[in-house]
């Protein structure tokens, strides 16, 4: 195996964004049946034999830090049901270009893998919580697990993976069971940050509906009924995918991820490595950079490299939700990775 040198040329695309932020799934497989993302039965998983070793996976990490990442989430799926991922952290840890580790989970496990993980270098998480209803909750991902998931909230809290961040999927619900402003205050009480999300068109079903979507402005009513927002500068967004807002004058903050009313293209710097060895330039890009096969074959660093760059220069300028032309990807949100 060869080393990319430490002035190797980093990750540009056709339109002056440079990625350094690389979204890594370690699992498509998911213990949860959120009712937006795949069927009650599940999906078909990915054979073991398609998936990045633990081997393999540190040193496709290692390659995209040669080339100017900095930080890496790790995803799934569900990532605490890859076998060996605290191991896997620590590696990623010890690379010669370290980069900063934060993992977005479900929560169900985080109770037990919190410490452990913290301890092998993983700085934050962000856990997906749409609702603090346990009825709710048991409806939304068919599994009465919400008890679960808050023991895994305080978990990392206890261990220091902090701020940990809460990410919601705004949704309507014609019976009116779903409560931001409720999830909000749950969350301003706890000393947890709030990430509402608009629902996007990455089920397995590919059932979304853009009319039965929670939209950004409506969102914005909604709080606002209870709480004053006030949004932060947009100098201090950076390429955050999130509008950030002061909540009744801070300090406490809210955010709000408008992925299709307000999409945030234009500044992403972000770029996907899928659990069996595919980069993704976009979450919603219909072609991929295929590694594991060079990767198999005997591959160099530089000739991987190479495979990562050229699918990142053929990065469209934006996800195209809405236009004539938008086709939703054939791979679910739970196989891409959040």
């Amino acid at each position: 195996m060869t080393h990319l040198s430490p002035n190797a040329p980093g990750l540009p695309d056709g339109f002056g964004r440079v990625a350094t932020d690389l979204r890594v799934s370690v699992t498509d497989r998911c213990n949860l049946r959120c009712t937006y993302c795949m069927p009650a039965e599940g999906l078909d998983w990915l054979p073991r034999p398609e998936m990045l070793t633990d081997d393999e996976l540190v040193r496709v990490v290692g390659i995209f830090t040669g080339l100017g990442v900095r930080s890496v989430r790790l995803t799934g799926g569900e990532p605490l049901l890859r076998r060996g991922l605290v191991e896997v952290v620590r590696r990623i840890g010890a690379l010669p270009e370290a980069p900063r580790m934060a993992m977005t989970t479900n929560g169900v496990g985080l109770d037990r893998l919190a410490a452990p993980l913290a301890e092998a270098g993983l700085a934050r998480v962000n856990v997906s919580l749409d609702t603090v209803d346990p009825r709710r909750f048991a409806e939304l991902t068919r599994r009465d697990r919400f008890h679960d998931v808050e023991r895994g909230i305080k978990a990392a809290q206890d261990a220091g993976l902090a701020p940990v961040k809460i990410n919601a999927v705004a949704m309507h619900d014609e019976f009116g069971r779903d409560n931001p402003a409720g999830l909000l205050q749950w969350c301003l009480d706890r000393g947890l940050e709030l990430r509402f999300i608009e629902q996007m068109p990455l089920d397995a079903q590919h059932a979304w509906d853009r009319d039965r979507m929670l939209t950004s402005a409506q969102l914005h009513e909604r709080l606002g009924e209870r709480f004053t927002l006030t949004p932060l500068p947009d100098e201090a967004r950076g390429s955050a995918p999130a509008q950030v807002f002061l909540v009744d004058g801070g300090p406490a903050t809210v955010g709000v991820i408008a992925s299709v009313t307000a999409p945030f293209c234009a500044a992403c710097d972000r770029v996907r490595l899928t659990a069996d060895g595919q980069v993704r330039n976009c979450l919603f890009a219909r072609d991929e950079g295929d590694l594991r096969t060079p990767l198999r074959a005997g591959a160099s660093d530089e000739e991987l490299a190479a495979v990562i760059q050229r699918t990142m220069l053929a990065k469209r300028r934006g996800h195209g939700i809405g236009e004539p032309t938008f086709r939703q990807p054939d791979r679910p949100m739970s196989s891409i990775g959040g």
